[in-house]
C-alpha cells in the first residue's frame, strides 16, 4: 500500500504521542517508589471514562478488527452477537459481580478464589489463565497484527511480530497498568475514528459516492443473507453460531467468563476510584460495544459484497484499507489498527505479570517478597511472556478464521472458571473440593467433547460442559454435607444498589439491543 507523506506523518505522530503519554504517566514523584498497588492497579485512581476506554481498547484488537472482519466476510452480521451481547453482559457484571469483587479489595481474580475457597483453587486457576494469556491470546494478537501489517504495507510477518511486541513493551513493562490505562484513552479515540474512516470509505464506494448511509442500505439489499443475526441449521456457518442457542446458551458462558472473570478485563474495574466509578465505566464500555460491529463486522461484509479476491477471510480488512481509503486518511486508519493491537498486547502483558507476581510468586515462591521485588518480578514476567509469544506467533499461519480459533480454545477453560465464580459468588454452600473438581475437569472434558463429538458446535459444547461442571459442584457439595461454607460470601440488597445514572444508562443499552435484534432477526 502506498503511504503519502501525510499518512506517514500521522502514523508517526500517533506512535510518538502514545510513547510520550506512556512514559510520562509512569513517572513517580521524587522519593516515591512504585508498589504493587501502583504497578498492578494504577494506584486505584482511574475515573469512569478511563475505565471504560481501557476496557474496550484492551478488548478490541487484531482478533476483532482483523479476525471479526474475516468472520463478517464468511458468516455475516451474526458474528456481531459477540459484541452486542457483551454490552448486556457488562451491565450484569457491573451490577452483580463488581460489588462483591471490589468489596473484597482484591487485586487478582485468582485471589478472590482463595478468599472464597482455598489456595488450591487459586493456584490452579492462576496457571490456567497464564497458559491462555501467553499461548492463545498474546500469540494470536501478535500474529493477526503482523498479518495485517504484512498485507497492508508488505512488512514480512516476523518483523511485524517483533515490531508490535517491542513497541507495546516499551512503555507497558516499565509503567504498569497506569501507563496502559492512560494510553488506552488515546488509543480508543484513534481506534473509533480510524475504524469509522475505513467503514465510511468502503460504504461510500459501494454506494457509488453517495455516502455512508446509502452504502449501508445498498449493502443490506445486495447481500441480505449476511444480515441474519440468528442462523438457521441449513446455514453453512451454523456450527460456528448455532442459531437460537447463541442467545440462550454458550455465548453467555463466553461473555460472562470474559467480562466477569477475566483478569485483564476486570483489572481495569478493580483499578477504579470506587464502585460507582467502576460501574459507570462498564456501562460506558457497553455503549462502545454497541458501536463496534460498525467498525469490525460491516467492513468484512462489504469486502464479501465486492467479491474481494482473498487468500483467507482474515485479509478482508487490510484489503479494504488498501483499496478504498484515500491517501491522507490511510495513516489514521492504520494507526487505529496498530492502536487496537498494541493496547491489547500491553494489557495482556500486565495482567500476566499481575497473576504470576501476586498469585504464584508471592504465594508459593517467595512469600515475604517486598513491594519493590514484586514490581521487579512483574516487569521480568511481562518481558518473558512477550518473548514466548513472539516465538510461537509465526506458527499460527495456517489458521483461517483466527477470531473463531481464539473463541474455541479459550472455551476449553471458560465453562469451568465461570462455574467456579458463579457458585463462589452466589451459592453459600459451595465447597473448595467442588470448585477444585470443576477446575480440574474443565480442560479434559472440553478435549473429550471435541474428540468424540467433533461435529458439535463449540458454543453448544461450552454449554453442555458448563451444565456438567455445575452439576458436579452441586453433587460434591451435597455429598460433603457441610452446610453453609465458612468462607461463603454474605450477600444483601444494599450491596447491589446502584446509582440512578447507572440505571438509566443500562435501560438505554437494553432498549437499543431490542431494536437491533428486532431489525436483524
Amino acid at each position: 500500500m502506498h503511504f503519502s507523506g501525510i499518512d506517514v506523518t500521522i502514523f508517526f505522530i500517533y506512535l510518538s504521542v502514545i510513547l510520550f503519554i506512556g512514559l510520562w504517566v509512569s513517572r513517580e514523584k521524587k522519593g516515591h517508589e512504585k508498589d504493587s498497588k501502583d504497578y498492578f492497579l494504577a494506584s486505584k485512581a482511574l475515573p469512569w471514562w478511563a475505565v471504560g476506554s481501557s476496557l474496550i481498547a484492551s478488548n478490541i484488537s487484531a482478533e476483532q478488527i482483523i479476525g471479526m472482519s474475516g468472520s463478517g466476510y464468511v458468516i455475516g452480521l451474526a458474528i456481531a452477537s459477540y459484541e452486542w451481547m457483551a454490552a448486556l453482559t457488562l451491565i450484569l457484571v457491573a451490577k452483580y459481580f463488581l460489588p462483591i469483587l471490589i468489596d473484597k479489595g482484591i487485586y487478582t481474580m485468582p485471589q478472590f478464589l482463595e478468599i472464597r475457597f482455598d489456595k488450591r483453587v487459586r493456584t490452579s486457576l492462576a496457571v490456567f489463565w497464564l497458559l491462555v494469556y501467553i499461548f492463545v491470546n498474546l500469540t494470536s494478537v501478535l500474529y493477526l497484527g503482523a498479518l495485517a501489517i504484512q498485507t497492508i504495507i508488505g512488512v514480512p510477518l516476523i518483523y511485524g511480530i517483533l515490531g508490535l511486541a517491542a513497541f507495546s513493551a516499551l512503555y507497558s513493562i516499565y509503567g504498569g497498568l497506569k501507563a496502559v490505562a492512560w494510553t488506552d484513552v488515546v488509543q480508543i479515540i484513534v481506534l473509533v475514528i480510524g475504524g469509522l474512516v475505513t467503514t465510511y470509505y468502503a460504504l461510500n464506494f459501494l454506494s457509488g459516492g453517495e455516502g455512508f448511509f446509502p452504502g449501508l442500505v445498498k449493502l443490506v439489499k445486495t447481500v441480505p443473507e449476511k444480515f441474519d443475526m440468528i442462523l438457521s441449521p441449513n446455514n453453512p456457518n451454523y456450527s460456528e453460531l448455532p442459531g437460537i442457542s447463541v442467545l440462550i446458551g454458550g455465548m453467555w458462558i463466553a461473555n460472562l467468563f470474559y467480562w466477569g472473570c477475566n483478569q485483564y478485563i476486570t483489572q481495569r474495574a478493580l483499578a477504579a476510584k470506587d464502585l460507582p466509578e467502576a460501574q459507570k465505566g462498564l456501562v460506558f464500555a457497553a455503549y462502545l460495544k454497541l458501536l463496534m460491529p460498525l467498525l469490525v463486522v460491516i467492513p468484512g461484509i462489504v469486502a464479501f459484497s465486492l467479491h474481494a479476491d482473498l487468500a483467507k477471510p482474515d485479509e478482508a480488512y487490510p484489503w479494504l484499507l488498501n483499496n478504498f481509503v484515500p491517501a491522507g486518511m490511510k495513516g489514521l486508519a492504520f494507526a487505529a489498527l496498530i492502536a487496537a493491537i498494541v493496547s491489547t498486547l500491553s494489557s495482556m502483558m500486565n495482567s500476566t505479570a499481575t497473576i504470576f507476581s501476586l498469585d504464584l510468586y508471592k504465594q508459593i515462591i517467595r512469600k515475604n517478597a517486598s513491594e519493590k521485588e514484586l514490581v521487579k518480578v512483574g516487569r521480568i514476567v511481562s518481558g518473558i511472556a512477550i518473548i514466548i509469544a513472539v516465538s510461537i506467533a509465526p506458527n499460527l499461519i495456517s489458521i483461517s478464521q483466527a477470531f473463531q480459533f481464539i473463541q474455541e480454545f479459550t472455551g476449553f477453560i471458560s465453562p469451568g472458571i465461570l462455574v467456579i465464580f458463579l457458585f463462589g459468588l452466589f451459592w453459600k454452600m459451595a465447597t473448595p473440593n467442588s470448585a477444585l473438581t470443576a477446575a480440574v475437569l474443565t480442560i479434559p472434558l472440553s478435549a473429550a467433547f471435541k474428540y468424540f463429538l467433533p461435529s458439535m458446535p463449540f458454543m453448544d459444547r461450552m454449554g453442555w460442559i458448563f451444565l456438567i461442571l455445575a452439576a458436579s459442584v452441586i453433587i460434591i457439595t451435597l455429598i460433603e454435607k457441610k452446610g453453609i461454607d465458612k468462607k461463603a460470601i454474605v450477600l444483601n440488597r444494599q450491596l447491589f444498589a446502584t446509582k440512578p445514572i447507572f440505571n438509566i444508562a443500562s435501560v438505554g443499552v437494553i432498549l437499543i439491543l431490542i431494536v437491533l435484534y428486532a431489525c436483524f432477526w
